[in-house]
């Protein structure tokens, strides 16, 4: 049975693979993380993803390494919505927004490829998507969506955090989120200039916007045809 990796070789391997994934270099990753996600140690049989599906939909799991699949859900809704922004561009899109948003596609595919692998077979099953609602030829329509993902991807790490018991992983997802941070400011600002940080995602406290997994994957799930169960992740 694959097994999740320890800590601390988690945290190594995510550390290289992200200071290795440079600007284009996206379509290798894959093939070099599997190497670099090798040596796994010892997980429990319930967090195995092939007998966690049922009538609620696929079992995110309980515990860390429900929070890691939690987590790699919303980063696999993340880089398909990228991909296909890149594959089929929005009229007029301009270089510098090409240049950026691909960047933001290639980090976002390099956090699920790392899920996925250092989850191994605790990991949930490749998701199936429904983006109907956004219309891919208009700006408007693919900024605000995009707009949506990162404050909700920023918003749910943030509400994770303090439901992760392993430091490692609470580092990592530290890491992770600081980045989702950028990719929302910087398209928060292509939205509406000097929007990066407004009222709407910092508080009175001068501190991010959190959610709860239950509020998070309601949303998102308006965007995954796969039916997700969060019933046995941590909570507050």
């Amino acid at each position: 049975m694959a097994k999740i990796q320890s800590e601390q070789a988690l945290a190594g391997a995510f550390e290289k693979e992200m200071s290795r994934l440079s600007r284009r270099r996206f379509l290798g990753y894959a093939g070099a993380a599997a190497g670099a996600m090798a040596g796994l140690a010892a997980c429990t049989r319930q967090n195995d993803a092939s007998a966690r599906t049922g009538a609620d939909g696929i079992d995110l799991g309980s515990g860390d390494p429900g929070i890691l699949n939690y987590a790699y859900a919303l980063e696999q809704l993340e880089a398909a919505f990228y991909v296909k922004v890149i594959m089929s561009p929005y009229a007029n899109m301009s270089a510098a927004e090409t240049s950026l948003i691909s960047d933001i596609r290639d980090h976002e595919i390099a956090h699920r490829e790392f899920f996925k692998n250092a989850l191994g077979g605790a990991a949930i099953p490749a998701l199936d998507f429904d983006f109907s609602t956004v219309d891919f030829g208009s700006r408007t329509s693919v900024l605000g969506t995009a707009k949506a993902f990162e404050d909700l991807g920023v918003s749910a790490y943030n509400g994770a955090g303090k439901l992760i018991k392993k430091a490692d992983y609470l580092v990592l997802a530290g890491k992770i989120v600081s980045v989702e941070a950028r990719h929302a400011s910087y398209i928060r600002d292509l939205v509406s200039p000097n929007s990066f940080a407004d009222d709407s995602i910092i508080d009175m406290n001068g501190l991010d916007v959190t959610n709860k997994p239950a509020d998070v994957l309601k949303i998102a799930q308006t965007y995954i045809k796969t039916k997700l169960d969060g019933s046995n992740l941590p909570f507050y």
